[in-house]
């Protein structure tokens, strides 16, 4: 069962909401900065991020049943629509960007929902998921939307995007602050050791994909490190076992 329209607002609308919104605007900048001249689709719940797409064609909230939908931008022409999300209502190849945030965690289907999101998707172009990670603190954390539904390892995102036709291209962490109200205040500062000492400790898994390969394998069967300028600390690479 989905999170409601109404407990991931008033999440958000909260101080520890907007801590988590603040990091992973700051990562998903990182990635596409505006996104000129593209049309951007989010689905889930993406809406406290998609403002920053101010160079954007057209930006798109796609909310799914079971969750609600809230009016978005509260000013102006709403962009926001209620979806089955095993059947998106777009043209193939009509967004250049998507985005998916509170959608995999609680899919009914999470590889059904990922493969309409990528028949929507341009031949050329880019897919961020974003999910709670599982061995991070936050998916364990209830008072917060990402203690509900499955959380995700690195390497079942990569297998879930490949098996929808895309190849994972980058990825990144974030939320290395753990979900206790005393410790919010230093969020910064656990961002710049964890990504250094505890990167099990991230709360948020990042996976940028495309249907385009941007690591490059040897012929040992070891991936070549590729600098990407999108999202970081490091380009896609295969993933031992033991992330699994």
């Amino acid at each position: 069962m989905r999170r409601s329209i109404d407990e991931l607002r008033t999440f958000y609308g909260e101080p520890t909401g907007a801590l988590v919104r603040r990091l992973l605007a700051r990562r998903l900048n990182d990635a596409w900065g505006e996104a000129t001249n593209s049309d951007v689709l989010g689905i889930g719940y993406a809406t406290p991020w998609l403002d920053a797409f101010v160079g954007a064609r057209r930006v798109v909230a796609a909310m799914p049943g079971g969750q609600g939908v809230e009016q978005w931008p509260t000013v102006g022409r709403n962009r926001t629509l209620l979806v089955d999300d095993r059947r998106l209502p777009f043209a193939a190849g009509s967004f250049d960007r998507i985005l998916l945030i509170h959608a995999l965690e609680e899919a009914d289907d999470p590889a059904a929902l990922l493969t309409e999101a990528v028949r929507a998707l341009a031949p050329t172009g880019r897919i961020i998921l974003v999910a709670a990670a599982r061995g991070g603190l936050w998916a364990r954390a209830e008072n917060t939307p990402f203690g509900h539904g499955r959380p995700f390892t690195r390497r079942q995102l990569e297998r879930l995007v490949r098996e929808a036709g895309l190849e994972p291209a980058a990825w990144s962490q974030t939320l290395y602050v753990p979900p206790w109200t005393p410790l919010l205040s230093l969020a910064d500062g656990f961002e710049q050791v964890g990504r250094r000492v505890a990167p099990g400790a991230a709360g948020l898994i990042l996976l940028e994909a495309s249907r385009q390969t941007y690591a490059r394998l040897r012929p040992s069967g070891h991936a070549q490190r590729v600098r990407n300028p999108n999202l970081t600390p490091q380009p896609i690479a295969r993933t031992p076992a033991s992330d699994a």
